[in-house]
């Protein structure tokens, strides 16, 4: 039987890993794009600017929404969604954490090869 190796791992690292997961589409980079350039909640006009079905774009959505990085708020029929900023910080000071390590144990080397 498998084990599960998640408490092997702090909660920043588990936490960076679904925002990375998330992330993993290119769609979901442009949904994210498209949310950022409107700078408010929309509804329907992700699936008009979107190559994609409406049903994968709503699957997109939800991973994005079930990691935080977007919210979606219920208007009438639809679902408004918008960049949850506070995840985004959160995201934003993982990454800068991590890139920090990978620069300073590198910064004395030429290359690992």
């Amino acid at each position: 039987m498998s084990q599960n190796k998640k408490n092997q791992f702090n909660d920043d690292q588990i936490k960076l890993s679904r925002f990375a997961k998330a992330l993993s589409h290119p769609a979901r980079i442009a949904i994210i794009e498209h949310l950022a350039k409107v700078n408010s909640c929309i509804c329907g006009e992700i699936v008009e600017i979107m190559p994609l079905a409406q049903s994968t774009v709503s699957q997109h959505l939800k991973e994005l929404k079930d990691a935080g990085i977007i919210t979606g708020e219920i208007s009438g029929p639809k679902i408004c969604y918008c960049i949850n900023r506070e995840t985004i910080y959160d995201m934003e000071k993982l990454l800068k954490e991590l890139l920090s390590v990978i620069n300073k144990e590198n910064s004395d080397k030429k290359g690992c090869c």
